[in-house]
């Protein structure tokens, strides 16, 4: 990485380079906003970019050095914020009409997280209106006709055009691993509860979650141990075992699914034990009922707002929550039993397998004219509240990422990233947006 440019260098790198004096927050921080000014115009990626806070607060983190003071994990290094998690004297809009725009006083818990590891909060990325399907203004870098996916779409579009090394985002179902599969990087979910979501605008509070994008697993690990609390070692890793869920692998379109199939060759090749799994038959309901607990959740969160400003949703996330308003009590009742006998049978996977390899999306990046894609891959994940990542793994025919999701067995995330880091050597993957 000697002469990279700063804005190619990820979390890890940039903090250990800022550490050494080899650069300056200042500068990093400098050279970020100048990408951003150059690109944002295309990808809209940000809604909210505070230039000069981020430079006065880049400036303490140098100062801090100069004078000898302790630095944490993530000192000096800029970092995205998702527009439905709170930071102080910034604006959260959470993409939706002026009824919902909140001017908090103090950073949510998670933002407080990172900057006590140092950060600088560089600003604010668009996310689908209320973190739900109805698309941001956000293009994908790799091509402006695609969707970066959604809900935490320029977060991950940010993360993939350089414009930072790193953003926080959020996901209900499987808006941080969609958009990170479409745009080339690497997007984490650890166990449910695990990242404190007090100052996050809610969508189903029975399934929300938040998490890094980055480019590396070493830099969502370090992320996600800061946002966690505790701190993720990748240590060495022999021969993990990876359990191919052939029936969601052969719901991909035939170029991912071929993809996928080379992948999984590849990845034994290099010595890991490698065999087709079959998912218990206490899952076959589980999509049912996750829809269910999404419904009733968005409902029971939008009760005020949506009484008084319904004519302000947009098409999709208005229809969900008319969906909850019709589900009963014994409708979730019953998906609250589904779900748990679920999680029991997906305990007892770890018995022959480290991770699940599935599919993120069914392909590549769709249209912006498609939508925001289909999470239904990184659903079951989400409803279970199981660790879970995208690990960019190649390209299509016309050039646009495609990605794997690896879905941990372990309760905590620390295994999944260290087979995740494992996979991630195997696979080699360095492109990048040519813009």
């Amino acid at each position: 990485m000697i002469g990279a440019s700063p804005t190619d260098v990820g979390v890890v790198e940039a903090a250990e380079r800022i550490r050494r004096g080899d650069w300056t927050s200042a500068g990093l921080v400098a050279a970020c906003l100048d990408r951003i000014d150059a690109l944002e115009p295309s990808i809209q990626a940000w809604v909210h970019v505070d230039a000069r806070g981020a430079l006065a607060e880049a400036r303490e983190r140098d100062a801090a050095i100069a004078d000898g003071r302790p630095v944490g994990p993530l000192h000096g290094v800029p970092i995205g914020i998702k527009d439905i998690i709170d930071v102080a004297e910034m604006p959260t809009r959470a993409g939706a009409a002026a009824f919902a725009h909140t001017m908090p006083t103090v950073d949510a818990p998670l933002v407080a997280r990172l900057r006590d590891a140092g950060a600088v909060i560089l600003g604010k990325t668009h996310a689908t209106q209320f973190a739900y399907r109805d698309p941001a203004p956000t293009r994908n870098p790799w091509s402006l006709g695609q969707t970066p996916g959604g809900s935490s779409s320029g977060s991950a579009a940010a993360v993939a055009a350089r414009m930072v090394p790193a953003a926080i985002g959020t996901q209900t179902v499987g808006s941080i691993l969609r958009p990170a599969a479409y745009c080339g990087v690497v997007g984490c979910k650890g166990s449910f509860g695990t990242v404190p979501l007090e100052g996050v605008v809610p969508l189903s509070p029975a399934l929300d979650h938040a998490g890094p994008i980055a480019r590396s697993v070493a830099d969502a690990a370090l992320l996600e141990g800061v946002l966690t609390g505790h701190p993720i070692e990748l240590g060495p890793l022999d021969a993990p075992r990876i359990g191919v869920v052939r029936v969601l692998v052969e719901r991909a379109e035939p170029e991912l699914g071929r993809h996928l199939e080379s992948l999984a060759g590849r990845l034994a090749d290099a010595g890991a034990r490698v065999a087709d799994l079959e998912l218990p038959s206490a899952f076959d309901g589980l999509a049912d009922a996750g829809r269910v607990l999404l419904e009733a959740g968005a409902a029971t969160t939008h009760e005020p707002w949506f009484a008084a400003h319904a004519a302000d949703y947009a098409p999709t996330i208005r229809d969900l929550v008319l969906a909850g308003q019709a589900r009963s009590p014994g409708e979730v009742e019953a998906a609250e039993r589904v779900r748990a006998a679920a999680r029991e049978a997906w305990s007892g996977l770890a018995a022959t397998s480290d991770v699940l390899l599935t599919p993120v999306a069914v392909s590549s990046a769709p249209t912006l004219a498609e939508g925001t894609g289909d999470g239904s891959l990184c659903a079951p994940w989400s409803t279970l509240g199981v660790p879970a990542i995208a690990l960019p793994s190649g390209l299509d025919d016309a050039g646009l990422p495609f990605a794997v999701q690896l879905v941990g067995t372990a309760e905590e995330v620390g295994p999944l990233l260290g087979v995740a880091a494992w996979c991630e050597g195997v696979i080699g993957f360095e492109a990048r947006p040519s813009i």
